[in-house]
């Protein structure tokens, strides 16, 4: 399937790896980009909606002919995507080094754990240690209970492949000035540290803070909060503005003394279990009648399987079937220039031809 996305005409080489770097390539392919995939041979797709849209290729990185196809391919390339320890990739002669200068025009992306540098940069690691020095983990939990992972979103694709896809196009966007281009050292902790920026800065008190459970945003608040329903199922309430709360109270046939005093932490606890009280009486699609789409700030709690059902999901087409297989839909959207979701073929050897052809 061709693309007319935003990045159509952008070569990318990819070394497998897991985690963010795959995802950053789904989010350059979705948006045009054609992404040439470089593999162990024998390796099968461990992902194949993270591994969708590209041209597999498999080499041996530890023989003459594989490093002399990989810089055939990097030599005609825009952007590079990889993510080996500091080190693997000087070693195999590919390193940015070597590669600027046989093309000044590309943009070498490393996406690490711990970064190019530093005492811990040479260690194994995955999203849980990288996010557990950042201050993140740390606030992520209930009170008196260790932090609890969430999955590994924040670190590997919150602090990771977003901001390393960011890199990529602001270096793509600056070497349009320069014609250079240059490397992006893109760091899950640098990453999930720029995360934690709003919590940096806002003043530290009883509403606002990042000990573990506590806090408006972490879990305390009983307007900010999930609870369970008469059938099992869960609901979310984020009812944070007092006009939002009201209207959350006054939709649910709400205690009365629940509006008084919203935002006084002593409340908290004994107005969660008010609320626990209530929302148990009625079923998840009951409460839904009542309250979703409203100015309560309430949502279902949907279990990832059943996601592509809930009505606004199917009617973004957040999740779109293709071969039998559910996908993700590329985010975020162009009106002009759509994205696509496209298969991956093992056709990257003859796409590296046609670069070198078009050069």
């Amino acid at each position: 399937m061709s693309s007319n996305g935003p990045l159509t005409g952008l070569k990318v080489v990819e070394f497998q790896g897991i985690g963010p770097g795959p995802h950053v390539c789904m989010m350059l392919a979705d948006m045009g980009a054609e992404v040439v995939r470089i593999e162990r041979a024998g390796h099968q797709p461990m992902n194949p909606v993270v591994e969708r849209a590209r041209h597999r290729a498999a080499v041996d990185l530890k023989s003459d002919e594989g490093k002399a196809f990989v810089k055939q391919a990097l030599a005609h390339a825009d952007v590079l995507v990889e993510g080996f320890r500091p080190g693997v990739m000087e070693r195999l002669g590919l390193g940015p080094q070597d590669m600027l200068a046989a093309n000044p025009r590309l943009v070498y992306a490393r996406m690490t754990g711990w970064g190019q540098e530093g005492p811990l940069a040479q260690a194994a690691g995955h999203d849980l240690n990288y996010i557990a020095i950042t201050g993140a983990l740390d606030a992520i939990g209930k009170r008196g209970e260790l932090p609890v992972p969430p999955q590994n979103l924040v670190g590997d694709f919150g602090g990771g492949s977003m901001y390393c896809a960011m890199g990529v196009l602001a270096a793509l966007f600056e070497r349009e000035r320069s014609g250079k281009g240059q490397v992006v050292d893109a760091a899950i902790v640098d990453g999930v540290t720029s995360l934690m920026s709003f919590f940096y800065g806002q003043p530290h008190s009883a509403l606002r803070t990042v000990d573990r459970g506590a806090g408006l945003l972490g879990g305390a608040a009983h307007f900010y909060r999930c609870y369970t329903c008469k059938d099992g199922k869960e609901i979310s309430v984020g009812a944070i503005e007092p006009q939002f709360y009201a209207e959350l109270l006054q939709r649910a046939d709400a205690p009365s003394h629940l509006r008084e005093a919203q935002m006084n932490p002593a409340n908290w606890d004994s107005y969660a279990e008010d609320l626990a009280a209530l929302f148990v009486t009625k079923t998840q699609d009951e409460w839904c009648a009542l309250l979703e789409g409203t100015d309560a700030c309430f949502s279902p709690v949907v279990p990832l399987d059943h996601a592509k059902d809930h009505p606004h999901m199917k009617a973004r087409e957040a999740f779109v079937e293709k071969d039998g297989r559910w996908h993700t839909a590329p985010a975020p959207r162009f009106d002009r220039t759509p994205n696509t979701i496209r298969d991956s073929a093992q056709d990257g050897e003859e796409v590296v031809a046609r670069w070198r052809q078009e050069s």
